[in-house]
């Protein structure tokens, strides 16, 4: 399995849970819409629940934390028999408002390592989710002056990556994805012949579990910290 980087000039990273923490916000929300929704149904059943809704709504409203939102209130109405008080709605409503207000923690390392990246590779992001929150997040971040540009892609298929390779106008080979997300970040990669390096995040969605079988014989390296990239990369 050769994990030679000697011809990349492009490396992707991924946002969410890859540059700054993501995830641990969610998990936070729903056991938050679980306690409000405890009149009426186990912990258990509405976690399964907000999950099926979130996917069901997914091609509405694509990735982020709009489309949570609007799950949990769908959802709301739903195993309340329309029973919610308006008073609820607007404390979930508020959940949603904590989450796009929330303070960016950077994951360790990430500015040391895209500080010793950017002389030599152009960087940049690519991120499922929505434009706005996106930005706002790379602004607050302060890593802004580090990438190129910033896409924010409606899903990260292989079509998807594809159709970004051709923006650059460079060769699968030339370029690295880095990122949390087998799912997202590193198959796709992969069976498009480019390189990708996996950098596993504590907790990740159910949506991006993936099974042993599909990482079978994949050629993509998994590390366990950013700083790693360094003495890769040199």
């Amino acid at each position: 399995m050769s994990h030679n980087y000697q011809h990349i000039k492009v490396i992707g990273f991924d946002a969410d849970d890859t540059l700054w923490v993501n995830e641990t916000y969610f998990r936070e929300a729903e056991l938050e819409f679980a306690k409000l929704m405890a009149p009426y149904e186990t912990a258990n059943k509405i976690d399964q629940e907000l999950f099926k809704a979130e996917i069901k709504n997914l091609p509405l409203y694509g990735y982020g934390i709009k489309g949570f939102v609007l799950s949990m209130v769908e959802l709301a109405v739903e195993i309340s028999n329309n029973q919610v008080s308006n008073k609820t709605i607007t404390k979930i409503l508020n959940i949603g408002k904590y989450m796009l207000d929330a303070p960016v923690e950077l994951l360790d390392g990430i500015e040391d390592v895209l500080k010793f990246l950017s002389p030599n590779y152009k960087l940049i992001v690519l991120t499922k989710g929505d434009l706005l929150d996106q930005e706002r997040k790379l602004e607050k971040s302060n890593l802004n002056s580090y990438f190129h540009h910033i896409e924010v892609m409606s899903d990260k298929q292989e079509a998807n990556y594809t159709k970004v390779l051709q923006h650059l106008d460079i060769k699968p080979s030339e370029f690295l994805m880095i990122g949390n997300s087998l799912k997202s970040d590193i198959l796709p990669l992969v069976n498009i012949g480019a390189k990708a390096i996996h950098i596993p995040f504590h907790t990740t969605w159910l949506h991006e579990q993936v099974t042993e079988q599909e990482t079978k014989n994949k050629a993509y390296k998994t590390i366990t910290s950013l700083s790693e990239l360094n003495k890769i990369l040199n």
